[in-house]
């Protein structure tokens, strides 16, 4: 098999992986994405990671943008298709089933359980995204670099702003755009 038709592969098994335990939406995989395409592979920079998810985001559409983005960056537009059939297709066939599925339990008080223990464990993973892409944010010559005050700053900056005030978010993303083209 050639070099393009192994990133392919492990684009395709990865990611798919990766779909099957997204309880919360692909937001709550970002840390499993950034092991695997930082760490597990070496495809990209924790800090090349936490600019393409930056991408997605300000991008309107769904939070798995980021994924295509991560399979272009890879593998070109075969990665991209790649990358995005294999978070989407195995959960959502997952999904489809047990929406199916549930109709019919409906009700059911060990359903119900199960329902309510899944969201602490999204709410986590979706803790920890944020955790990953602020080290990444804070770390842009890569792993071993001292953190950026900077960063940090502006990190702890925008959570605060987004979690204390009604403002849009747009308004953090304007801020970092100009720090950004202030330090270039």
């Amino acid at each position: 098999m050639s070099d393009d038709g192994d990133v392919l592969l492990q684009l395709a098994i990865g990611f798919a992986a990766i779909s099957m335990i997204a309880v919360g939406g692909g937001i709550a995989v970002v840390p499993e994405m950034n092991r695997l395409v930082v760490d597990v592979h070496g495809w990209m920079s924790d800090a090349r990671f936490a600019q393409l998810f930056a991408l997605a985001q300000a991008a309107p559409g769904p939070n798995v943008l980021v994924v295509g983005l991560i399979g272009w960056q890879v593998a070109g537009l075969p990665g991209m298709l790649v990358a995005t059939l294999a978070v989407t297709g195995p959960s959502g066939f997952f999904a489809f089933g047990f929406s199916k599925l549930r109709g019919k339990l409906a009700g059911a008080r060990w359903l119900r359980i199960i329902e309510k223990g899944l969201v602490p464990i999204a709410v986590g993973l979706i803790f920890s995204s944020g955790i990953i892409l602020a080290q990444g944010a804070a770390r842009p010559a890569g792993p071993g670099t001292a953190i950026s005050l900077l960063t940090l700053g502006l990190t702890v900056f925008s959570t605060l702003f987004v979690w204390l005030t009604d403002r849009s978010p747009l308004w953090v993303l304007a801020v970092g755009a100009v720090a950004g083209a202030l330090l270039l």
